[in-house]
């Protein structure tokens, strides 16, 4: 059959966005590992699926570019809503369903602000060994696991320009403290009195990505609580294209989070399934 998709990228991070509310996209994970296939199929870091939904303008369905199910993805909900909006598919102020969770986003010309869930399972001190060394790092889930390691933790590491994302992130994503389903790494030093730089490796997509939406607010929370940041952090991600985290903290707890990028159509077309 044929589908029409279109292409879209959120701060670099780049998505496959289909309209499945008749539901002809019978096995999501295999057709995110051909549409997300670079030299195969269109490239991707993954594939978004917008479905019916009972409680909300929709649902959307997120697949990693190897076909594992990526549950929520923050610019992959930016992009959606924004592709929802221009479709005429939800208002410029709507609500959608993923992972059963309801998020709240809100679309603009230049960009969209979405409303995440409350992370969850905050571990500022953590130690892993890593190649006989012990490596301090911090763990949060913000709709996703993630590791988040500061530069300051890494020999030889004056920046984040100088880490080898994919052969640590690899080792980290796999690592036996976060078996079975692994992690993603980000690791992340401070620019500014309110920004950092972050480089992220992802779990499904297996490689470093140009951006990552719930990478760049668990790194900007362990930021703050590491280096006294105020919200909003603005966060550089590998593409340079900034994003920012909003939140509050409460009673110790992290509440009220939003994230807020630009969300761009790249082009559309129609594939063959």
């Amino acid at each position: 059959m044929n589908v029409t998709f279109t292409k879209m990228t959120g701060a670099g991070n780049d998505f496959v966005v289909i309209d499945d509310r008749r539901r002809r996209i019978r096995n999501g994970p295999k057709a995110a590992k051909l549409l997300c296939d670079r030299k195969w199929g269109i490239g991707a870091d993954g594939l978004l699926l917008l479905q019916k939904s009972r409680r909300a303008a929709y649902k959307m369905m997120y697949y990693n570019a190897d076909g594992s199910y990526g549950g929520m993805c923050g610019n992959g909900g930016r992009c959606i809503a924004f592709y929802a909006f221009s479709g005429k598919i939800a208002s410029r102020i709507h609500r959608f369903e993923a992972l059963d969770h309801i998020y709240c986003a809100t679309v603009s010309r230049t960009e969209v602000i979405l409303t995440m869930k409350d992370p969850r399972n905050a571990l500022l001190s953590l130690e892993i060994v890593l190649e006989s060394n012990r490596l301090p790092v911090s763990f949060i889930d913000t709709g996703s696991p993630h590791v988040v390691v500061p530069i300051e933790s890494l020999k030889g590491a004056a920046s984040v320009d100088d880490v080898d994302v994919l052969r640590l992130g690899r080792m980290i994503r796999h690592h036996e403290h976060f078996a079975p389903s692994g992690t993603n790494v980000n690791f992340i030093e401070r620019s500014g009195p309110n920004s950092i730089r972050v480089r992220t490796f992802e779990r499904g997509v297996e490689d470093e990505t140009l951006a990552c939406g719930t990478g760049s607010i668990a790194s900007a929370i362990m930021a703050a609580r590491q280096w006294n940041i105020i919200p909003p952090v603005t966060v550089i991600p590998k593409s340079r294209m900034p994003l920012w985290v909003d939140f509050s903290e409460i009673d110790g707890s992290i509440r009220n989070v939003r994230l807020a990028g630009p969300a761009k159509v790249v082009y559309t077309g129609l594939v063959e399934l």
